[in-house]
């Protein structure tokens, strides 16, 4: 009876878990290339009271034996790195990423982060730069008097100038891509940061083996399922109420094992 209490509190636990994952998801349906997060859980360890094929008599076994649960625990989580919906803007710094990829950005500190969202602008350096004037690596500058501006879907990026009628290429933007982009660690700001569990960064041009292609004028949207999280967030509500009505059932027995005469 007491062993209840504990399960269904850690039952509670986990469905508080699971809400602030899908919270977090609705936050972000409007955040550009954001990767829905997703809440995982395990069982815990078993009390086990009778083996199973345990002897029960002579040349009887127990079939299935008698063991106790002991709850549940999140474990993770992990992130759905779904392809998310291209969104037209026009604006010729604006990229999407159709594919496999994440954009590189050089933090103050000189470390590479990670990212999906490709609203850059740029800055009075004329530096291609994401919104918190973090450039994109490799660097790439344009020219002050440049007139129009062209990416390629493998990166390549061409400027027009004053008085040129011919296009100049200025640089070469790259992909990185990971073996478990779920082991990313999430940074916030829309950045992610290589971890172990990531495995090392593999960069390339858009196109090549493993990546993406580039597609100018676009933006990702984030991969969150209004209806699905609400879903999510319905299902955890009533578990959570569940897992609650559970611990005062427990208390209810409780009370009346107390008052026995």
């Amino acid at each position: 009876m007491l062993r209840s209490l504990h399960i269904a509190s850690t039952g509670m636990d986990a469905q508080q878990r699971k809400l602030d994952v899908t919270s977090n998801n609705l936050a972000n349906v409007n955040t550009t290339g954001f990767k829905r997060g997703r809440a995982e859980f395990q069982d815990l360890l078993y009390q086990t009271i009778k083996a199973p094929g345990e002897a029960t008599g002579q040349g009887v076994e127990s079939p299935s034996g008698i063991q106790t649960g002991l709850g549940v625990r999140h474990v993770a989580t992990s992130r759905d790195f779904a392809q998310g919906s291209l969104k037209n803007t026009a604006n010729i710094l604006d990229l999407a990423v159709e594919g496999n990829g994440f954009f590189q950005v050089t933090r103050p500190n000189g470390e590479i982060a990670y990212t999906r969202a490709g609203n850059f602008g740029r800055d009075a350096q004329g530096r291609v730069v994401n919104p918190d004037g973090l450039p994109i690596e490799p660097q790439i500058v344009l020219p002050p008097d440049t007139l129009s501006m062209n990416i390629s879907a493998d990166g390549i990026v061409s400027v027009t100038q004053a008085g040129q009628t011919q296009a100049t290429e200025v640089g070469q933007i790259q992909l990185a891509n990971f073996i478990n982009p779920s082991g990313l660690r999430a940074l916030g700001r829309n950045l992610l940061a290589q971890t172990n569990a990531s495995g090392t960064a593999v960069v390339g041009n858009p196109g090549d083996t493993g990546l993406g292609t580039l597609a100018q004028g676009f933006l990702e949207t984030a991969n969150v399922s209004v209806v699905d999280e609400m879903v999510n967030l319905i299902t955890g509500q009533r578990t959570y109420e569940a897992n609650s009505k559970i611990i005062s059932a427990s208390d209810e027995m409780l009370r009346s094992a107390v008052q026995l005469r």
